[in-house]
């Protein structure tokens, strides 16, 4: 008797497992789409606060580029670059960027740069910096990260491209200066590896995806 009720336990408790993961499953299943969606959209959003969509007819998302470099793009691991084009021609390349010496670990930048050289713009999508100091980089908490506009690597000196403290023109922070120091300098060195780089970066358009489907 006893035997029997363990076994009828037993059947039981896998009936319920088997159900369970049948059910995560379905959820995962169904949900997968909608969070690749939502992710393509957070993507699409930072790109086109950089290069506005009016500016490009490709799939920017899909016509992308992994690179590394471990000096001037702060990862000795692949990065990502979304190519923008128009009528085929290159406009701009917006990079993933990694400034490994932040005050508190890495901060993740995209850093768009125009075929000729010149910053469209920068954005700060990922960090951990102190709150009230550090965190000024986010385009939401100031409009530091705009003073990266129209630079280049004339523009301004070699000497320039540091924080006024350091004897260049970019603003440091009130009680943070190693934060915008680490970026200045990972822009910088995103500007020389563009610079190095350009006709690769731009080589071997991925058919976007109107192509594919036609």
């Amino acid at each position: 008797m006893l035997f029997r009720h363990m076994t009828f336990t037993a059947l039981m408790l896998g009936a319920f497992a088997i159900i369970a993961t049948t059910v995560v499953s379905l959820v995962n299943w169904q949900t997968q789409p909608r969070i690749a969606e939502n992710e393509r959209r957070a993507i699409m959003e930072n790109l086109n606060s950089l290069v506005p969509a009016t500016q490009y007819d490709n799939d920017l998302v899909n016509d992308t580029l992994a690179v590394t470099d471990p000096l001037l793009l702060g990862s000795k691991k692949p990065l990502t670059v979304y190519r923008a084009r128009r009528n085929g021609q290159p406009v701009a390349a917006v990079f993933t960027v990694i400034a490994p010496d932040g005050y508190n670990g890495a901060i993740k930048l995209l850093v768009a740069i125009h075929y000729d050289g010149i910053i469209a713009g920068v954005r700060v999508v990922g960090h951990k910096e102190t709150p009230g100091l550090g965190d000024a980089i986010d385009v939401d908490r100031s409009d530091w990260v705009f003073s990266f506009n129209g630079r280049s690597l004339s523009n301004p000196t070699v000497k320039g491209w540091h924080v006024k403290k350091d004897g260049g023109v970019f603003d440091q922070f009130t009680g943070a200066t190693i934060t915008p120091r680490a970026i200045v300098k990972a822009v910088y060195n995103s500007l020389k590896y563009f610079s190095a780089h350009r006709d690769q970066v731009f080589a071997n358009p991925t058919p976007t995806t109107a192509e594919e489907d036609s």
